[in-house]
């Protein structure tokens, strides 16, 4: 990656676009080298854990360079695109210096060198960091020769001007000498150097030396249980011509690992209940003939609007299933607002946006929001935060035609409730056997904080709302 050094180009870094998320993948670029952009204008797509978003520059400038290519995974924090704010031709582009430069065409400025480490223009030999790690002939010649840069010598019994100097670099015998990375060894193994013999040129301890001077170490008992052989690992078969092998990365593999998660911490149990929704039918399609007279004109209305207001209705009833575990504190955390997750299916992967406060809001409101977030997710744009802090949620399996499941909670929430398919079906209503729409409802809670008879209220007053909707008005 090209370092920029001309103070007017400004490095654009990867920003954290959820909550303590660490890395991005860009998948487009929007502009290219050479390019003019303002403050705000989205200059490239990137996909985090969560979601894909664009990302919009904050200042107006030139494009000088794009550090990434697209399909490259970056940390938060790193460097991505450098502008040039000025809108001019670009900064000069930083150059190591020649080795075989002669030394009156080298820069007087510092030069970059390892942290801890000056350097001189005026001499190739390298200043002594401490006079305890300086050989003595060393010292003697570095104090003469700051003697002989003076006009004016001073007396070798140390009086003078120049006596002090002479007490400050003389070395400290007692102080053995070794690079730091040898220091370091013989402090892992235990060993004073004090009483390392050096084998190093002037007196300086290698490594060997500090390995000559490990005292032998007494042998553990050897175990008489047996143990299990380690077999080779099995090695994977991979038939490029006929199978192909996708990276899990992004949204996908979040997902994964929330869902590994979820499974093998929160203990889940699933409860079913067939039900006939033959009248929630009936009034979807009169909201549908008269929008304007319960204020839904423009809004889109079906099943699953009415499916989450009877949810909504049966939390307001059974508030303790709208709670969270804390493991750390051993609390059961009881939410007092409902944040209604909509499981929907993406070409990224599945995600779970959510309804804030769903529980506050009227049918219309309800209807807007959901609209809103199935559009949204369908495009794409759905961002981190609108899939951050999910209460409970729905998944309408039955748009695929399946009739029921047993879904995994999402992290963090207690109760999740699947729709299957609405189908007609021979039902027995009012002592004879007729034809009804009927779904089958699931509902998996975590049953650490929901027991069975809670989690039986919930989804029963569920299908009692489908099968009278009536029930709303006196419910809700």
């Amino acid at each position: 990656m090209t370092t920029m050094t001309d103070a007017s180009v400004r490095e654009f870094k990867m920003p954290d676009v959820g909550e303590g998320l660490t890395e991005a993948e860009i998948l487009k670029w929007y502009v290219q080298p050479g390019d003019t952009v303002t403050d705000g204008q989205v200059v490239c797509e990137v996909e985090t854990a969560k979601a894909a978003v664009e990302l919009p520059i904050p200042y107006d400038g030139v494009v000088r360079s794009l550090h990434f290519p697209e399909g490259t995974t970056v940390d938060v924090g790193m460097s991505i695109i450098a502008v040039d704010v000025t809108g001019g031709a670009g900064a000069a582009v930083e150059a190591p210096v020649a080795a075989e430069a002669p030394e009156e065409a080298k820069p007087q400025a510092r030069q970059p060198v390892l942290v801890g480490y000056g350097v001189s223009v005026s001499s190739t030999k390298r200043r002594p960091r401490k006079g305890a790690e300086v050989p003595a002939q060393e010292v003697a010649a570095a104090v003469q020769q700051e003697l002989n840069g003076h006009s004016g010598r001073a007396e070798a019994n140390g009086h003078g001007g120049h006596g002090a100097a002479l007490t400050v670099l003389a070395p400290q015998a007692a102080r053995p000498l070794a690079k730091p990375p040898v220091r370091k060894l013989a402090k892992d193994l235990g060993v004073d150097l004090t009483t390392v013999t050096p084998s190093g040129p002037d007196g300086v301890i290698t490594r060997e030396d500090v390995h000559a001077a490990v005292a032998p170490v007494v042998p553990e008992p050897v175990r008489t249980e047996p143990v299990a052989p380690v077999l080779p690992a099995p090695v994977a078969s991979y038939d490029g011509t006929r199978e192909t092998r996708v990276p899990v990365k992004g949204v996908r593999k979040a997902t994964a690992v929330a869902m590994v998660g979820s499974a093998f911490t929160a203990p889940h149990v699933t409860e079913f209940v067939t039900v006939d929704v033959t009248r929630t039918l009936k009034l979807v399609e009169e909201l549908k003939s008269a929008p304007d007279s319960y204020g839904l004109a423009g809004l889109r209305v079906n099943p699953l609007l009415l499916i989450a207001k009877a949810l909504l209705v049966a939390i307001k009833r059974h508030p303790d299933i709208n709670a969270s575990w804390d493991e750390a504190n051993q609390e059961i955390v009881l939410k007092h607002y409902v944040n209604l997750g909509i499981a929907a299916a993406t070409p990224r992967g599945l995600i779970v946006p959510n309804i804030k406060d769903a529980h506050d809001k009227t049918l219309p409101q309800l209807a807007e929001a959901l609209g809103e977030l199935v559009s949204t997710a369908r495009e794409g744009r759905t961002s981190p935060a609108a899939m951050q802090g999910g209460t409970v949620t729905i998944t309408n399996v039955g748009v695929f035609g399946v009739d029921t499941g047993t879904p995994i909670l999402p992290p963090g929430e207690a109760a999740i409730l699947a729709v299957g398919s609405i189908k007609l079906q021979p039902w027995v209503h009012k002592g004879k056997v007729k034809p009804r729409q009927v779904t089958t409802l699931a509902l998996s809670f975590d049953h650490r904080l929901v027991d069975g008879e809670l989690g039986s209220k919930v989804l029963a007053d569920v299908a009692a709302i489908l099968e009278q909707p009536k029930k709303l008005i006196t419910w809700a």
